[in-house]
Parts: structure tokens; C-alpha cells; sequence
């Protein structure tokens, strides 16, 4: 079949198994050019591994550091003559090259909130790794079952105590449109934090300690955002800011829990990228098509793949706050770009969008998630699907 792009919002519900690849192979190249990370992890588990920041940290785990990687997703796979999700293919392509330098490369693909699916990391660690030293947390996901309780908890985006209206921009329309959002309610809250917060990672830590397969020296990084203040009633005032706080408690709580293998856990702010996840937050997809073009102007924008390899060269200990927080956010917050963020807000319509920011640039890394307009991919190939 040819398989042609299918917008619908946010999302995109097709996927293009030739261009996810090829955005592997440009990953990988990107990193190899960089040159091999000294002293860095060698076993390591990706929680969230298939697309975003996760994935761009396997890539430079396997690729930058030379090590044997597991990554845990939940995509969605070839069946009935229908594509699979870029993330299925992502994680595919990331397999075979791993693999073909001689590297484990192995992806369990099931809920990683689930104790099934921790069970089974442990038991592959044990078989084929002893012992991890490395543990990346990068889930995202609107929805998460409890696996004590059994109640299935929903995130929302919503601002807490008061009402949100602003301007976002309509990715199909180009148009910007004003937006208004009611608060969360505490139920929606807590619901937020059980997805987003870190109890399902300290509960990973827990499983690991106590099956003996995390190694001395062991280091665990999650990720979070915090942004500018243009995006903060809808972020970090909002219920995932909720969420981020409570990562932020879950970090100190795993930091306790290992300090007898002489570990460390870390939490990574990080740069505003196009990934699936934020492609969903409303306001975001502005900022970013703004924020692109002055960080493109100064030569200083990064994508996933240069985030992740400067923080695991940095070996996790780059660019903290009084707080610990590594700040990989630190080009996007500087003050020359966040002030040109701000003159420009309040300008911007749908008349001049293409003027005063890089919405075709956020739309371009947009359509790559998908594995859409990527250079040298031959999109009128038929692709068998099984």
C-alpha cells in the first residue's frame, strides 16, 4: 500500500515504516559523528523508549556509549493490512542497527505501568545483563492503571484554581485561535499525578532493588519541563506541573533508596522539542513554532538527539540547580531568547504566523515523528504490510 500522512488534531494516525527508519539512521549518524562517551553506562533500561526523549536516549546509549540497551514501550504493531505506530517501527529499526554492531538490543512492547511487564524486565535482566547501572524514565501516557488498586486513573491538561483563555495555534488550519480552558478539579489533580508523577517510577526502582539487578553506582534520570512563563498556567501552575512536582518528590525518595549501591537519582529539564506528548498541550505548539525560529536564528536550537547526547556526555552531572535538576533547557531560558519570545506574542495572528515564527519548521519535525517528509524516502513506494 502507499501509505500517505493522516492528520487528525495533534496526532497522527499513520505511520511511514521507511521514513521511521531513516529517522533512526540520521539519529545514529548524528551521534557517531560526535564521537564515543568515555566512561559512561553500559547496561541500560529505557522506560518510554520508542519515541521522543526516550527514544533519543537509546540511541545515544546504544550508539554513544556502546551499551547494551532495553527498551520498554507500548505501540502499536502491524495487523490486518494496517500500518503499525512510528514508535513500533522506531523501536524496530533501532533493534536491527543496535544488533548489527554487535550490541543486546532487546524492546518489550506492553504497558510499562503494569508489575507483568516489570517482571519481565527483570527476569531479561537477569538472563542476558546480571545488572543494569543505568535507568531512563521517559513515559507519557494519558492513562494509567494502578497495579494495586486496579483503578484506571486519566491525565488532563488543565490549569488549577482559575479559568485559562489564551491563543494557541490550529495545526490544520495554520489559523491562531483563542482557547479557554475550566480548572481541574481535585479529583483530575490527583488523577494527573497518578499518570504523570513519579509513583510508577519509584515502583520500578523498587522492583529492581529488590530483584538484585540494579548494579554500584547505579544512576536513574527522569525527565520533566518547565518552560516560560507564557506557558505556565496551562503547565507548570497546572495539573502536569502537579505531576512534576511530585517526579520531583519521587526523585529525592529513589536518591534515599540508593544510597546504599552508591546511586543517584536525577531529574533532566529539557528543552521544548516536537514530540508527540507536547504536540497535545495547548499553547505549546505556538511557542515552539516561535521559540524555533529565534533559537535557529542564533544557531543554538536542539532537537531530542542533541539534548540526550549532551546529557549523557555530561554523565548526568551538567548544568544543576540549588534543587539538583539538570537544566538541559538552559539555551531555550536564556534571557536574549525568552525576550524575543515575549515581544513577539503579542503580535502574532494568523496573517503573520509564517512571518514571526517557524510554524512550517515545527511542522516539518511535526510529520517526521510519523516518519512523513523525510529526505530520501521514496513515499510512492508500495510498502508491504503484514
Amino acid at each position: 500500500m502507499i501509505i500517505r500522512p493522516k492528520v487528525r488534531g495533534f496526532i497522527c494516525i499513520t505511520a511511514h515504516p521507511d521514513g521511521c527508519k531513516k529517522n533512526i539512521l540520521e539519529q545514529i549518524s548524528y551521534v557517531k559523528t560526535q564521537g564515543e562517551i568515555i566512561n559512561s553506562p553500559k547496561k541500560v533500561l529505557i522506560i518510554g523508549s520508542s519515541t521522543g526523549y526516550g527514544l533519543a536516549s537509546r540511541v545515544v546509549a546504544s550508539f554513544g556509549c556502546k551499551a547494551d540497551t532495553i527498551g520498554i514501550y507500548f505501540e502499536r504493531p502491524e495487523v490486518d493490512n494496517k500500518p503499525g505506530s512510528a514508535g513500533f517501527y522506531n523501536a524496530q529499526a533501532l533493534d536491527e542497527f543496535s544488533r548489527e554492531e554487535g550490541r543486546l538490543s532487546e524492546s518489550i512492547n506492553g504497558d510499562a505501568f503494569s508489575d507483568e511487564i516489570k517482571g519481565e524486565a527483570i527476569r531479561y535482566i537477569r538472563e542476558k545483563l546480571g545488572q543494569i547501572d543505568c535507568i531512563i524514565y521517559s513515559l507519557a501516557s494519558p492513562r494509567r492503571t494502578d497495579p494495586i488498586s486496579g483503578k484506571t486513573y486519566k491525565s488532563v491538561l488543565k490549569p488549577i484554581g482559575v479559568s485559562f483563555s489564551g491563543k494557541t495555534v490550529n495545526t490544520d488550519t495554520e489559523q491562531i485561535v483563542e482557547i479557554f480552558i475550566d480548572p481541574a478539579t481535585e479529583e483530575e489533580i490527583e488523577a494527573t499525578c497518578k499518570v504523570m508523577g513519579g509513583e510508577d517510577w519509584e515502583r520500578w526502582i523498587d522492583q529492581l532493588l529488590g530483584a538484585n539487578v540494579l548494579a554500584e553506582g547505579v544512576q536513574t534520570c527522569a525527565y520533566s519541563y518547565i518552560g516560560p512563563e507564557v506557558t505556565w498556567p496551562i503547565y507548570a501552575h497546572g495539573t502536569i506541573g502537579k505531576a512534576k512536582d511530585h517526579l520531583e518528590q519521587s526523585a529525592k525518595n529513589i536518591q534515599n533508596k540508593l544510597k546504599k549501591l552508591q546511586g543517584k537519582a536525577m531529574i533532566s529539564v529539557n528543552k521544548a522539542v516536537v514530540t508527540q506528548a507536547s504536540s497535545a498541550i495547548p499553547v505549546v505548539p505556538l511557542y515552539n513554532s516561535i521559540l524555533f525560529k529565534i533559537m535557529k536564528q542564533k544557531k543554538i536550537h536542539e532537537g531530542c538527539i542533541e539534548q540526550m547526547y549532551r546529557l549523557f556526555s555530561s554523565h548526568f552531572d551538567a548544568n544543576c540547580d540549588e534543587q539538583g535538576r539538570i537544566h538541559l533547557d538552559n539555551l531555550e531560558m536564556r534571557d536574549d531568547v525568552q525576550q524575543e519570545v515575549k515581544a513577539i506574542w503579542p503580535k502574532i495572528s494568523t496573517e503573520n504566523l509564517h512571518e514571526l515564527s517557524d510554524f512550517q519548521g515545527y511542522y516539518q519535525d511535526f510529520l517526521r515523528l510519523f516518519g512523513f517528509g523525510v529526505a530520501g524516502v521514496n513515499y510512492e513506494k508500495d510498502i508491504k504490510i503484514s
